[in-house]
Formats: structure tokens, sequence, C-alpha cells
């Protein structure tokens, strides 16, 4: 009987029996079988009888030698390799063989595209050869690699080249020297042909830093941007944090096969191409704002990361949510910060709530995985981001820094916790953090409910504020958590009312931390409209009553531009609720004139910011809609949404037309103006799609034939899609002629159909599967297929009769053996059944029994099948 995987928990953390000072290793490499010599340097922590229990997986055993002598006092079991009579201090040598060409999990080394390459986080290394596989073990890497020139002129790891030189028979060997301790998931090791892309940063203090990026041969033109926006997050990150790059060289290379979107490794960057490569006709402005945002994040974490590591998985919060709030500081710093904010808040809303109501209902530091894989999570990376968001918002821009600067001065160069974090916060600010610690270990999203009522003899205005988290699967009691909630008050005229009490100023931040409190506010003239929530101040969900008249007034008088697309959104949700409900019970559906008037004004504004305007006109997706209901129905979702959609384009034409033909820009720019400009002529564009069908189809067939940019081709491509135009077969079949050969480029196009509204979508996606460019390998090309059908076309997915379902169990039972990564990403839409009818539950809880039942399930998906079916 095969033995099922065993959770570990948070609270079992021990230290290692042993630690890994140094550790040399040469590869032997080739594609089929790689030999791999690893020399380690080995000190004893505990007492003297411990075992070394090295990790390893798919590993082939040559030789054991300690101090230089075979050893024979070993034993192999399943995921380890055990030694036991060993000296206080040795020198451990193993040779192991490793297969890089049958490693489709693309964990340790293996093959992307004729390069072979290197992922190691969360637990790849032990892929590669046997080790103290945890990120606690610290030790200095020293590799050299051998390989044959002509099939691998470059090959790349960690630190500084050292040494390198030609062998007999065509071969070559280098030697990189990484002189800070590391765990070994941040090693890395790339070997291939590349085009290089080379430029330097000239540090504060005063040193040149070679900066390199490799590419696929033919793809230097498309390196530019990854470059600028490199140099940015060093500049950036000295200006704004004092952290300064500290080896000789940083090296990024573009990689095709890649599980994530990129890697940390010290000093050599492995990415997914999508977040490197860009040129105007292949990649959208979205595309452009990833890439900057990604190659920040991936440098950022040479700190937050890399200096500073996690002691434990648990802790990946420590590294990852500290790290996005840094990435998206720096893109709101570069380019626009109401756009960045409300980008991410939209992520929060539509994507990491629903998990917060998942069965995988987590903490942004879990106490419980089975797989870590699976901690990958918008909870621990989106959340953990606006967890220490909030930090900054109770301490301050420069409490905030202090706090940082004492964490580096605690913990450079170990391996920390979370608890260390905010214990460094604490004491450089002398806030208490006490109660704010929740966050880090309670899940599930808190609902504030806010009542109010003014007292006109008083002029006292009050708040009532009640917090309440529901029960998630991990956890049902919950305690009160510290939420700071940011807030305005306005008077008629849309004039600011100060805040204070018995005289005395009040902050504008209130600090929400028992089950229900009071706020009275003194010297309020008026009845005020609210701004609530401002800026997202904590990422909860928010219940007041607003009157459609309220939210009008904060789209035109909120000085915070947040608030104002905020107030748009919940002016739409009003009806889209209530629409949702007349789709149900069989009535026509409506929008009053009042709420097209109050878009129809963001339209007429003079001297606003575009990509405001375009944030403000875009209706909340369907799967941000889903969010607002215990109960989801995805047809009704869908019909409503197109319904609204519909209305406002009619409503709107004359002024969308007007704003549409308003915002053209002749060339093509990377500049947050333009950005702008397209962004909203390209939403109008979505609207007029749903007018009139042959002046629409005009519109957007020749936006496409005349577009200088991907970013206008693919609005074309989507507007037809969505709208489902007559000239979309045609428009679709000339993207996929022009563009078949370039896979980051047909992403797109899959995406785009995998999302379709039409009734036959799912006969597509299949039809899809064995399209020239598609290949169920590429991790890439899965997402924007099976992944984007899956996640982002809900009606479709959640088809009554269950054909949504069994597609996925079909795509799954295939990914399970060969990339069980992907698969268990692929699964959140499946396992999230209780927040479906009777009927769709019974249909997927088929679905998952049927995976359980696979042969050589893989852990990956046996934790959240478990989870799903127990909850």
């Amino acid at each position: 009987m095969t033995q099922l995987p065993q959770a570990k928990n948070r609270h079992d953390y021990r230290a290692p029996d042993y630690t890994i000072t140094d550790i040399d290793l040469t590869f032997d490499l080739n594609a089929s079988t790689t030999r791999v010599t690893a020399v380690s340097q080995i000190k004893r922590l505990a007492h003297s009888d411990a075992e070394l229990r090295l990790d390893g997986e798919d590993l082939s055993l040559v030789s054991i030698a300690v101090d230089e002598q075979p050893w024979e006092h070993y034993r192999l079991e399943e995921g380890a390799l055990i030694i036991s009579h060993l000296p206080d201090a040795f020198t451990l040598k193993i040779v192991n063989e490793i297969h890089p060409d049958k490693n489709t999990a693309l964990e340790g080394l293996y093959k992307s595209g004729e390069a072979l390459c290197t992922q190691c986080e969360a637990e790849g290394f032990r892929h590669i050869t046997w080790y103290l596989d945890r990120p606690d073990v610290l030790a200095r890497f020293t590799t050299t690699i051998i390989a044959e020139q002509a099939l691998y002129p470059y090959l790349l790891s960690n630190g500084n080249r050292i040494d390198g030189g030609e062998l007999e028979g065509g071969r070559h060997w280098t030697k990189w020297q990484d002189p800070f301790p590391k765990p070994c998931y941040l090693f890395a090791l790339v070997a291939g042909d590349f085009d290089v892309l080379r430029d330097s940063f000239h540090t504060r203090s005063g040193r040149d830093v070679a900066l390199e990026i490799f590419v696929d041969r033919g793809n230097l033109d498309r390196a530019d941007w990854a470059m600028t926006s490199l140099k940015n997050s060093m500049k950036w990150d000295e200006e704004r944090f004092g952290l300064e790059y500290d080896l000789d060289i940083f090296m990024i290379v573009a990689v095709d096969f890649f599980n994530m979107g990129a890697m940390e490794n010290k000093g050599l960057n492995v990415f997914n191409s999508k977040y490197v490569l860009a040129k105007a006709e292949t990649a959208t402005d979205k595309d452009y704002l990833g890439i900057e945002a990604v190659i920040g994040h991936e440098y950022f974490h040479n700190w937050t990361g890399n200096r500073v590591t996690c002691r434990d998985w648990f802790q990946l919060s420590l590294k990852e949510g500290l790290t996005v709030f840094r990435d998206q500081e720096f893109s709101s710093d570069l380019g626009s910060r109401p756009v960045n904010r409300i980008d991410n808040v939209r992520v929060m809303r539509g994507a990491q709530f629903a998990e917060d109501a998942s069965p995988m209902a987590h903490p942004i530091r879990p106490e419980q995985v089975i797989e870590m894989n699976n901690f990958y999570t918008l909870t621990v990376y989106e959340k953990g981001s606006e967890v220490i968001r909030m930090m900054h918002t109770l301490l301050g821009e420069a409490g905030f820094q202090k706090g940082m600067q004492l964490y580096f001065e605690r913990h450079d160069g170990s391996a920390a916790t979370c608890d260390d974090f905010v214990q460094a916060m604490e004491d450089a600010s002398n806030v208490d953090l006490s109660q704010f610690r929740r966050w880090y270990s309670q899940s599930g999203t808190p609902v504030l409910s806010v009542r109010d009522d003014y007292n006109p003899e008083l002029e006292q205005y009050t708040l009532h504020v009640t917090q309440m988290t529901p029960p998630t699967a991990d956890r049902q009691e919950k305690l009160p958590l510290h939420i700071p909630l940011d807030i305005e008050l306005y008077d008629s005229k849309g004039q600011v009312i100060p805040l204070q009490h018995n005289g005395h100023p009040v902050h504008n931040v209130l600090n929400v931390t028992e089950s229900f409190q009071t706020f009275v506010f003194d010297g309020v003239p008026v009845q005020p409209v609210p701004s609530l929530l401002r800026e997202f101040s904590a990422p909860v969900k928010l219940d007041y009553n607003w009157s459609d008249a309220q939210l009008t007034f904060l789209m035109r008088h909120a000085r915070n531009d947040f608030s104002r697309w905020d107030a748009a959104q919940s002016l739409m949700v009003n009806h889209i609720r209530l629409n949702v409900a007349r789709y149900q019970q069989g009535q026509p559906l409506s929008l009053p004139l009042h709420v097209a008037d109050a878009f129809r004004a963001v339209l007429l504004e003079e001297n606003s910011d575009p990509a405001l305007m375009a944030l403000i006109l875009t209706l909340p997706s369907e799967n941000e809609i889903a969010e607002l209901f215990d109960t989801i129905d995805p047809q009704a979702i869908a019909a409503v949404r197109e319904a609204l959609v519909r209305t406002l384009a009619e409503e709107l034409t004359d002024e969308l037309l007007a704003v549409y033909r308003a915002n053209q820009t002749a060339e093509y720019r990377i500049e947050h103006a333009d950005i702008g400009q397209r962004a909203l002529k390209n939403v109008c564009l979505s609207y007029l799609a749903f007018g009139d069908a042959a002046a629409a189809d005009k519109l957007v067939s020749d936006q496409y034939h005349h577009a200088n940019n991907m970013t206008d081709s693919i609005a074309a491509l989507a507007a037809s899609v969505a709208a489902q135009l007559p000239c979309r077969t045609e428009l679709l079949a000339a993207f996929d002629e022009r563009w078949h050969h370039d896979g980051l480029v047909m992403d797109k196009w899959f995406a785009l159909q995998a999302t379709s509204p039409a009734e036959d979508v799912l006969t597509q996606v299949r039809a899809l599967l064995n399209h020239r460019s598609f290949t169920l390998g590429n991790p890439n090309r899965v997402r924007s297929l099976v992944g984007a059908f899956a996640a982002a076309n809900p009606s479709a997915f959640h088809a009554q009769d269950g054909s949504g379902y069994q597609f996925l169990v079909e795509m799954l039972t295939d990914l399970n053996t060969r990339n069980p990564q992907i698969a268990a990403r692929l699964i959140e839409p499946l396992i999230r059944l209780k927040r479906y009818d009777a009927s769709r539950q019974a249909l997927m809880r088929k679905a998952l029994e049927q995976l359980k039942g696979l042969d050589k399930l893989s852990g990956d998906l046996f934790e959240k099948i478990e989870k799903a079916l127990n909850a």
C-alpha cells in the first residue's frame, strides 16, 4: 500500500543536527546523464550519536566518502540518504547521477529548449544531489561546470566567476564562487547558447556592477526593457531603502520552460521568458509593467530573501510578503500610485478573498503543510504584502525604515522568522504590535460592518464598527484583529471636514482592535458623506449601506483617487446584486439612468488621469463579482455583467466614441501618460464593441489592422471575441498566421479563446490542445489555455452538465505525473465546491473523487483534493 503524504507542522520545527558551512559542486553536464560531485564541509550541532539525514529524490548514487575514505555506514530510504558513525567535523563527498532530459516536473536540473537550467525553490535541490535541503542551513557555494563548448558556450552559476578554461574533446569549464552563505534553494546553474545584453550599474559607494541578460538566440531586441527595469530597481533600492547590491555581477537568464514567474537565486536570477522579453510588436503595456514589477521583485530579494532568508518554509511570507510590498512601492514610485494600488486591490478582492474562503484557507504564515509548493499562494504573497502595508501605515515611512534597518542589523546573513521581523518593527518604533501579530496566524477575510448616525444639535457624527472573521476550514474560532481603518468625511460641497473629538484632532487612520467599537467626531456641521477604507487600508470586506447618491458624490468629490474608483465599483456592485436576483427570478434586467450618468460624467471630465478613468469605467470581473455572494451563480453573473456592459454601451455611445478618438497615440512609447491613453481608448473600444453591430465590427477590425503595437492589436482582438463580432474569425486567423511561431505571443491568443463567451467554447478549447503552437509540456501554454478556461471563464467551466469539470480532470490526470506543481495550481477552481449549489457540488465532488483514485497521485494534488473533500 502506498504511504499517504505526511503533514508537517510549524510548531514541530527543530534546528538541524548538522550544518554545512561550505560546498564545492562539480557538474559534468550532459542532457541525458549529468554527474554531480558534491564535496561538503559538515559540522555536528547535536549529540554525538545523531545520524546525518540528507534529502534526495530521483538520484542514482555512485559513491560516498568521508574525509576521503570510502564510507559504508549509510542506508537509502525513500527521499533520504542516512549516514551514521560520523565524526564531529568532516568532509563528505557524494557522487551521483541525474537525468535532466527526463525531468518534466521542472524541479532541480532540467532541459528548457536546448539549454539546461535549475529551479531549486522550495525543495528542488534534493533533485540535484543529497543535501540538507532546508532554508536554515547556509553554506558558501563554489561551483565548477564542465560541458561541451559547442552545445553550452555559456556556463553560469551564483556569485562571481573566478576561473575557467578549455579541455580536450571540445569541452570547457567555468568556476563560480559565491562569498555569501546561502541556503541551497538559492543555488542556480544555467548552461546554453544565448544572446547577451550587457550593461553596468554604478553603485552609490562607487562600485561598477556588470549586468548581463541572457536570452535565446534571436531575442536580443526584446531585452532592452528588462535591462532598463533592472537598473531602475537597483537605483530605487539604494534611494528608498538604502540597500546596495553586493556582488561584482548580476545576471538574468530567460528560459521558456518555468513553473513560476522568476527566481531570485543569488546573483543569477532565472526568469520565465514572459517576464523578460518585450518589444512593441509582441508585448502589451501590461506585459511591460509586469516585467518591470517582476524584475524589481527578484532583484529586491537580494536583501529581503537572500541576505536575510527564512528559517523554515512556514516563514515564506517573511521574504515574499515583504518583497511584494517593496515591488508594489517600486512600481508606484515609478508610475501611477493610484493605478498600481487599484490593480493590487483587484487581485485581493477577486482572487485572494476566494482563496480565503476555500478549503486551502491558511494564514500568511501557515501552520501545517503537506507539499510546500502549494503554499506559494496569493495569501502568502499578496495578503502578506497587505500585512506589511498595514505595518507601514501604523508606523509611517520613517518608523518603517527604522524597523527595516534594525531588521538587517540583527539578521543579515542568517535565517529569520516572521516574529523576528515584527519584533524589529516594534522595537524600532515603540509601537505595540502584539495584537497585530494575529494577522500572521489567523486565516480568512475579516468583514468590517460600519453603521453611522448624526446628531445635528450636537454636531456630532458617530461610526459604529463591528469586525468579524468568518470561520475557515483550518480554524473556526477567530479573535479580533488590529485593523487600520482610513477614513475621510465630506460636507455637501465636497469639502473635507476635519476629524476631532473633545477639541483634539483625530488621526484619519482609526485603530479598530475590538469586536465592536464606536468612534465619535465633534464639530461636524452637516450630515457628512464618509469615505471609508481609503487606499484599502486593510485586507477586509467592507459592509456599509451606501446610497447611490453618496457613491456618485464620492466619484466626483473624493480627494483620494483610489476612493473615487472604489465608489464607482460599489455603485456598480449595488446594481449587480439587484440584477443577479432579478435574473434568478426571471425578471428583466435594468440599470437606472443616474448610474449611466455617473459614468458619463467620468467620460466628460477634463484634465483627468486617463489611466484612472479607464479603471473607473471598467466593471468588476466575474470573479470579483462572485465574491459578493455566499452561493455563486456563474451563469447569472455572466449574464448580468454582459447586460450592464451593453446598457452602458448603448447609453454612452457618443461619449465613448469621442473619448476613443481623442486618445489615439501616433507612436508607441512606454511612458505612463501614453499607457494611460491607450488603456482609456481600449476600455472605450471594449464597450463600443457591444453597440451597433455593423459599426462595432468596422471599428474593431480597423483598429486591429492599423495597430502598430501589441496592446492595440490584442485589445481589438479581445473586443471582437467578448462581443462575438463577425470579424473575430478573420482576426483570430490573421493573428495565428502571423504569430504561431512565437509561444509567448500565442499565449494571449489561447487565453482569449479560452475565455470566450461562445456556447461551444469548451469544444474550441479541446481543439486547441492540438494546435501547432500548443504543448502540455510548457507551463505557459498550459496556463494560457487550460488555466484560463478553468479560472477565468467561470460560466463555461461551471457548466451545469459538468463538462468543464470533466475536461479539467482529463488535463490534471496527464499533468499529475508530468508536472505536479502546475496540476496543483490548475485544480483551484475545482476544490471550491462549497461555494456552489448542490447540483454543482455533487459534480465537483465526483470529479475530485475521480482524481483521488489516480495511481501515483502526487502530493501536490493529494493535499488539495483531501482538504476539499473533507471541508
